[in-house]
């Protein structure tokens, strides 16, 4: 057998059914009943045109929902499945659909309980769709077949006919990946969902997908730490870290003698950054007493040097009593 299902045979369900089937992959449509779908790895149900008017479809897995009392069946096809499609129509296209689906006697009129890979031919018209499909059944495939095709003049172009109709379902709990259609609600708040590489997740008070955003990290912050440098004193700082981006100002006073621009002033050592609260590589700074202005280094040891100085009002240099602000952002 190549099309196993799991839980239909009144008797007789070997260990490879129960096995192969992808019982308890459940992903929930409602309170009793399943979201059916491909279950996801490799390339489940693949299509290939083998012949002009014969198709063969993979290996995969899925489950197929049934009316709700039916409750969803678990189906596993262990082997490739050729189907042959008919003739094309003499003056209209039409659209064929590949599906899995399931016969139980117990529901419907079969009489018999099987699961098999069928054809569900069209109707060939001026604007064809794709055909309704019968109860207990999961599209996979749709299929066009051009007017007057058949095997004689060339058949079914394969590499323009093949519509991919296959939707995946995933445990409860896991993540949707993307299948074909998006249109469909969830089942549970916080469910989620591969929308196209956007991961989405439900809210069931608005009944509605949105875009996943992580929460926002904590923002730590300091106000000391730093170890000050001779010559400075230290009248205030603040640091702030949020996503691994560190921001500080830094605002310190010039207690030794001043210092003359020349017009550098050769990395005059201020302050050292506590430990976390360093960069990785040397970044330059801003600085500035309202009047002159500057640029500092941040190094990855933390010390904060300034290096050069354009006087203003004046001033040629850092004057004794004079204020420095001193600001850096960068990433850790």
């Amino acid at each position: 057998m190549t099309v196993r299902p799991a839980w239909l045979l009144p008797k007789g369900q070997t260990r490879e059914d129960t096995r192969l089937a992808p019982v308890g992959t459940w992903a929930p449509d409602g309170e009793i009943r399943t979201r059916d779908g491909v279950v996801p790895g490799g390339q489940p149900f693949a299509a290939t045109g083998v012949a002009a008017m014969q198709l063969q479809i993979g290996v995969g897995r899925a489950a197929v929902q049934g009316t709700t009392a039916q409750g969803a069946y678990p189906i596993a096809v262990d082997a490739p499945e050729t189907l042959n499609f008919t003739d094309g129509n003499a003056q209209f296209a039409r659209i064929d659909s590949v599906i899995l689906r399931v016969y139980d006697g117990l529901f419907d009129e079969s009489e018999q309980p099987l699961a098999r890979v069928e054809i569900v031919e069209g109707e060939a018209t001026a604007t064809p769709t794709a055909p309704t499909l019968p109860p207990c059944s999961l599209r996979l495939w749709d299929v066009t077949v051009p007017a007057g095709a058949s095997a004689g003049v060339g058949g079914i172009d394969w590499g323009s006919a093949l519509a991919d109709r296959r939707r995946y379902t995933t445990a409860v709990g896991g993540i949707i990946p993307t299948g074909w259609g998006l249109s469909f609600a969830g089942a549970y708040d916080g469910q989620y969902r591969d929308a196209d590489g956007v991961l989405e997740r439900w809210n069931a008070t608005d009944a509605t997908w949105e875009t996943y955003r992580a929460p926002e990290p904590p923002v730590e912050t300091i106000t000391g730490g730093l170890s000050v440098a001779s010559g400075w004193s230290l009248s205030s700082f603040d640091a702030r870290r949020r996503a691994g981006v560190v921001q500080f100002l830094g605002m310190f006073a010039r207690t030794g003698a001043t210092l003359p621009a020349n017009p550098n002033i050769g990395d005059t050592l201020v302050a050292t950054l506590p430990a976390g609260w360093r960069p990785i590589v040397l970044l330059e700074a801003l600085c500035s007493n309202g009047y002159g202005f500057g640029a500092a280094a941040v190094g990855g040891d933390g010390k904060i040097t300034i290096r050069s100085w354009a006087g203003g009002n004046n001033v040629s240099g850092i004057e004794k009593d004079t204020n420095v602000r001193i600001s850096a952002a960068f990433v850790q």
